[in-house]
């Protein structure tokens, strides 16, 4: 068996292992999005391998679909994080937060090439593209949060900061490996380099099995200084919301009116 191949089936074993925990633990519920997106890695390998390997459109629709998930998780983590205040944030705060990755991402995107992708096949560069900018918002999200840990009331028990953690260490080693491929010449030692960043995906599994087999620590209420720093960003918004849904109304008046 190919090292590759091992690889792939290590790497899938351990995520079925993580998706039970997950499932058994509960954690679903609060993370749904980041269990589909296993779920979904799961089918996507199987259906690559087996059912159409090397399929150009497949593999097209596939990129697109992990895409959206990778942006959906981002999105979910950063909204589950404010569970404790989230009743008093308007219903459509959520979408802030999409549109805030969304704008970080655009801001990332046109930096995530390097000599030699413009020769690559349309799939190729997407790839790359897709690969790199969510590397730097995975990696970025986990700073945050980490950072942010003792304001947001976040413990390493915590589902979100475990997720996250998993994920930045992986992006960390991805991004690493990007960078040194952009000075290599192609060779034995490129393969060797993603064979490193698959390994480190199996590592950020490992850690999320033996995170999840533990009791999640009980959420807890944000510091009074973040709660009001929330609240007060929320209250910002919802006034400028608010003024610019009745400014085309203020323009229709007639004068004198």
């Amino acid at each position: 068996m190919s090292l590759d191949n091992l690889l792939w089936l290590t790497g899938d074993g351990i995520t079925a292992i993580v998706v039970v925990l997950l499932l058994l633990r509960r954690t679903y519920r609060t993370l749904p999005v980041f269990t589909a997106y296993l779920i979904w890695g799961l089918l996507g390998d199987a259906i690559q391998q087996t059912v159409a390997p090397n399929n150009y459109t497949v593999y097209l629709v596939g990129l697109i679909i992990d895409s959206v998930f990778q942006f959906a998780v981002l999105v979910e983590l950063s909204w589950s994080v404010l569970r404790p205040i989230r009743s008093s944030l308007p219903r459509w705060s959520w979408i802030a937060v999409a549109v805030l990755f969304a704008l970080a991402a655009a801001v990332v995107w046109p930096f995530s090439s390097g000599p030699g992708v413009s020769a690559f096949s349309l799939v190729g560069r997407l790839n790359i593209h897709v690969q790199i900018t969510f590397s730097v918002l995975r990696i970025l999200l986990f700073i945050g949060l980490a950072g942010c840990s003792q304001l947001l009331a976040l413990s390493l028990r915590d589902r979100e900061l475990q997720v996250a953690t998993g994920l930045g260490f992986y992006s960390m080693v991805s991004l690493a490996v990007w960078i040194h491929h952009t000075g290599q010449v192609p060779g034995p030692e490129y393969h060797r380099l993603d064979q490193l960043v698959a390994a480190s995906y199996i590592c950020s599994l490992g850690y999320w099995v033996f995170s999840f087999a533990q009791q999640e620590a009980e959420r807890r209420e944000f510091t009074p200084q973040m709660q009001s720093f929330l609240l007060a960003v929320a209250g910002t918004a919802r006034s400028t919301r608010m003024s610019l849904e009745d400014s085309p109304r203020g323009n229709d008046r007639k004068p004198g009116k």
